[in-house]
């Protein structure tokens, strides 16, 4: 499963020429946040490939039984997410919580589709706050009674919740050395940083200075003092799917 280098550069090529890689911008509060890079080409109803790019860019490789179980997790970790916003929108009315949760759902869908693409059964089910993964179910509970206390608390809930995602992700992308579980998980993470700038501004307008409680304080630090990810770095390529030279 690992790539040679002429192989890197004419993927790389493949990408530019099709002319795949697209930008979309999502409002977070009054901020402009940025969305996937698949994120305007990805058709939930379609059954052919070219809606989505990652998919029919890369080969169909055999996942190993982690790289399986990593698509499951994130499919739930990210369900998890946008009903705890959905619940918490309930709850506050709050547009940020409404905002994010359309994100998430476009994580969800991201990752479906690489469930479908390899023939994995979906874990998710249809109902908000239920869980086939016990662990998550048990998170959803525990975070939805946190954020119930407060607005403040439900704030603090979206930033824990963008933290975890991005720690998973982490975790997940150094176990696997397939190309498109990669891609997706990069964006996934730059969507969750962008998230995590988004919760830690707002509860700076409510007087808190958020504390990271499961990322490092420099890796926190260093993702609130950068800009939101865009999508793109300045040459027109999706910023963590070039990252460090791994394409």
């Amino acid at each position: 499963m690992k790539l040679h280098m002429e192989e890197v550069k004419n993927m790389r090529k493949k990408i530019l020429s099709l002319g795949l890689l697209g930008l979309m911008f999502g409002i977070i509060f009054g901020s402009v946040a940025a969305m996937p890079w698949w994120a305007d080409t990805w058709d939930r109803g379609s059954n052919t490939t070219w809606d989505r790019p990652y998919v029919a860019i890369y080969g169909n490789d055999t996942l190993t039984q982690e790289e399986i179980d990593g698509l499951l997790w994130m499919r739930e970790e990210e369900k998890l997410a946008r009903d705890v916003y959905l619940t918490l929108y309930e709850m506050y009315g709050l547009q940020i919580f409404q905002n994010i949760a359309s994100s998430e759902q476009m994580h969800m869908d991201a990752v479906l589709s690489l469930l479908e693409k390899y023939g994995i059964e979906d874990p998710a089910v249809d109902e908000v706050g239920v869980f086939t993964n016990p662990e998550l179910q048990a998170l959803y509970d525990q975070l939805i009674a946190m954020g119930s206390q407060s607005v403040e608390d439900a704030l603090k809930v979206g930033a824990l919740i963008e933290e975890t995602d991005i720690k998973d992700l982490e975790e997940w992308i150094a176990k696997t050395d397939n190309a498109d579980i990669i891609q997706v998980y990069e964006n996934l993470m730059a969507g969750s940083e962008n998230h995590l700038r988004a919760f830690t501004s707002v509860l700076q307008n409510y007087g808190i200075t958020y504390e990271p409680q499961v990322i490092s304080e420099d890796e926190y630090n260093e993702i609130i003092s950068s800009p939101m990810n865009t999508g793109m770095d300045d040459k027109g390529r999706s910023m963590r799917g070039f990252r460090g030279g791994r394409w």
